[in-house]
């Protein structure tokens, strides 16, 4: 057989098992609404948690750097390409963050590759949560370190794994345990106290990517440490994502001085990968300002979460147990999940449906977000929605 002809017949054997993945053409700004192949929806599927993605200022700042400094940074932080905006937004995240240092990475998948194979050989042992992201558990795979996955916010399961380790001929060797701050399919936040104190109790380190909670949770949006007030000592690796609560594209890790230069030397996502625009880095930091200054944000989406889950409470619909934006509906079969997903769009919501391999079989949901751009109008629609399909089942 061809290669096409191996490939087809894999192709066809995901469509017939519901979970054959399509793209949809979106023709308009990240939003509340938005444009999808000529019609206009409802969006509750974006990670636009806070609503920044299309705010005005921020794409002023955009487009200002981008007249100053153009499209392309050219190269390489370490050749050519760390500018003047990139070196601010950097400081600003360390500031924010409470942590000495941060860097600056093209994305969140680059970064979590590079931390976690910049840290640990084959020596070395990683611990990770079952549901972590596929971007934590393929760099703990690809560190060639001893790999480990604790079941999902079991300190127990976890506790009995590091205890396991501390034989003597393991003495040297690096340990480090690795959550979601927020798990981006159930929408639950690890529970980084209890995993801080194992840390220190057992001499691990502690890294959580806290892409779904930065800017999103906390007083100040400082995220997960915010919220659970942890420092950098407790928690001495932070990673986070700038393309959902703040909107625009990217991600960082902060932490101490001696952290970041490790990154800076021995991470090859970070050493051998073109630096994010500087217009980018502009308008993170705009978008920082507006993370910082407009608690209201955070206070309406609050408030939305609340009124949804009561709301869905009353019509008998099944949520995970999640107070985040991040709100799955469960489903369980793949094809079901479809079927509502298309039903939604046929009342005009985008919603999409999470199959298999992303989450466990059979365990198919509808992966609700909200954002402060919704109104509560917005989300009654949304619920009224869900109600019509649910009574068609």
């Amino acid at each position: 057989m061809s290669m096409d002809e191996i490939l087809q017949s894999v192709l066809a054997e995901r469509r017939a098992q519901n979970l054959y993945r399509e793209r949809k053409v979106v023709a308009s700004a990240q939003g509340a609404e938005v444009f999808v192949d000529g019609k206009k929806y409802l969006n509750f599927c974006s990670n636009d948690y806070l609503g920044l993605a299309n705010h005005p200022a921020i794409i002023a700042a955009f487009k200002k750097a981008a007249d100053e400094y153009g499209v392309g940074s050219g190269a390489s932080h370490l050749v050519c390409g760390h500018t003047k905006l990139h070196h601010q937004l950097e400081e600003k995240l360390a500031e924010f963050t409470g942590r000495p240092r941060a860097l600056l990475f093209s994305t969140g998948y680059m970064a979590n590759l590079g931390v976690i194979n910049a840290l640990l050989g084959k020596s070395d042992f990683v611990f990770e949560d079952k549901l972590n992201h596929a971007s934590l558990l393929d760099a703990g795979l690809l560190s060639g370190a001893r790999f480990q996955r604790f079941l999902h916010n079991d300190l127990n399961n976890l506790e009995s794994r590091l205890v396991r380790v501390a034989a003597p001929e393991n003495s040297g060797a690096r340990k480090l345990i690795v959550v979601d701050g927020v798990f981006s399919m159930d929408g639950d936040c690890a529970p980084l106290p209890q995993l801080a104190a194992l840390a220190e109790k057992h001499n691990a380190w502690l890294m959580a990517d806290d892409a779904h909670g930065i800017g999103v949770l906390g007083r100040h949006g400082g995220g997960c440490a915010e919220h659970f007030g942890l420092d950098r000592h407790q928690l001495p690796i932070l990673m986070a994502t700038l393309g959902k609560g703040f909107g625009t594209f990217g991600a960082f890790v902060a932490g101490s001085e001696a952290l970041i230069e490790t990154l800076i030397q021995f991470s090859r996502t970070y050493i051998y990968t073109t630096a994010m625009p500087a217009a980018v880095a502009a308008a993170t930091l705009k978008s920082l300002e507006l993370v910082i200054a407009e608690n209201w944000r955070r206070e309406h989406l609050q408030h939305l979460i609340a009124r949804f889950r009561r709301g869905a409470a009353q019509i008998g619909l099944e949520l995970f147990s999640s107070n985040t934006a991040i709100q799955p509906l469960s489903i369980g079969d793949a094809a079901e999940a479809l079927r509502w997903s298309e039903a939604l769009a046929a009342r005009g919501i985008w919603i999409s449906a999470i199959r298999p391999p992303t989450v466990p079989v059979n365990s198919a949901r509808l992966r609700i977000t909200l954002s402060a751009a919704h109104s509560e109008t917005q989300v009654d629609r949304l619920l009224a929605a869900l109600q019509e399909v649910r009574a068609q089942r």
